[in-house]
């Protein structure tokens, strides 16, 4: 079965009484850390639950030495996925408001932690079904606990003092996955520093997605990443951001596309920029 997968939003509605479906509302705002809660609590899918970047899939920021979203501790993400109901064999619906990249960086949790079989973003998110005058509510969804037993993988990871080793290879890909005025340098509302990883690609994950928020077809995001990519090894590529979040929506449409997962430096650029030996580029 393969890794990345969508369902539609009718598709949706027609499983919802699925007692081996759990979803799990992502939505979330840089500028807002408190919208994606009040988003929720206004009104969601049935039977949706809520998970929050901040406090659910991130650990404890360390101002000058993390990132703005470090990974989070995996055994208390375990507990907290398997008291909210998740089950090893579950089916697992994603979403965000559509257009963002949070419900990715749940998927790829999900990967990293062993659950693989039966994850599926709902294309367009949220915006989609209210569009499709789907129904929603506003109440709190009770829960019971499941049985999810996680365990992390090394192997979608890589730290800052691998990347550095790697970045003189010429069969390096390193996607970045910021809109190219950020790339570029050119502004940075984010993070003290502006630029980007030497060597890097702008890969803008807004790029993986038609005017409504749903993903492009297979073949064009194979098309978009072959470009990217170009004649380089697949194995020698690697996805990052500004704080390993967005970065996931690029792996994901990757996956969509038919490629295999590729490691995510998770640090990302707001992690970078906290070693002052680290090399910076700026422009394209």
């Amino acid at each position: 079965m393969a890794l990345a997968q969508v369902i539609s939003c009718k598709e949706l509605s027609k499983q919802l009484n699925d007692k081996n479906l759990i979803i799990f509302d992502c939505r979330f705002s840089l500028d807002n850390p408190h919208y994606g809660k009040q988003a929720y609590q206004e009104s969601h899918i049935e039977n949706a639950i809520f998970i929050d970047l901040d406090l659910d899939l991130s650990s404890h920021v360390i101002k000058g030495k993390t990132s703005r979203h470090p990974l989070p501790n995996t055994d208390k993400l375990i507990a907290k996925l398997a008291a909210l109901g998740l089950n090893n064999n579950s089916r697992v619906i994603i979403y965000d408001d559509g257009a963002t990249p949070f419900a990715t960086k749940m998927w790829w949790t999900l990967v990293w932690l062993g659950k693989r079989d039966n994850v599926y973003l709902l294309d367009g998110g949220f915006k989609a079904w209210q569009a499709d005058n789907l129904p929603v509510t506003n109440k709190e969804t009770m829960t019971s606990a499941g049985n999810f037993t996680g365990q992390p993988d090394a192997n979608l990871l890589i730290d800052a003092k691998t990347l550095v080793t790697k970045l003189n290879d010429e069969q390096l890909t390193l996607l970045d996955a910021r809109a190219l005025p950020r790339f570029r340098g050119e502004v940075e509302p984010m993070d003290p520093i502006a630029g980007h990883i030497p060597g890097a690609t702008c890969a803008n994950f807004a790029e993986n997605l038609d005017d409504t928020g749903h993903f492009l077809p297979t073949k064009e995001l194979r098309e978009r990443f072959q470009t990217l990519i170009q004649d380089k090894p697949i194995e020698k590529l690697i996805a990052y951001c500004g704080s390993g979040v967005s970065a996931c929506h690029n792996l994901f449409a990757m996956c969509l596309a038919g490629y295999p997962l590729a490691p995510l430096y998770a640090g990302s650029w707001s992690e970078w920029i906290t070693d002052p030996s680290h090399p910076i580029a700026t422009g394209n």
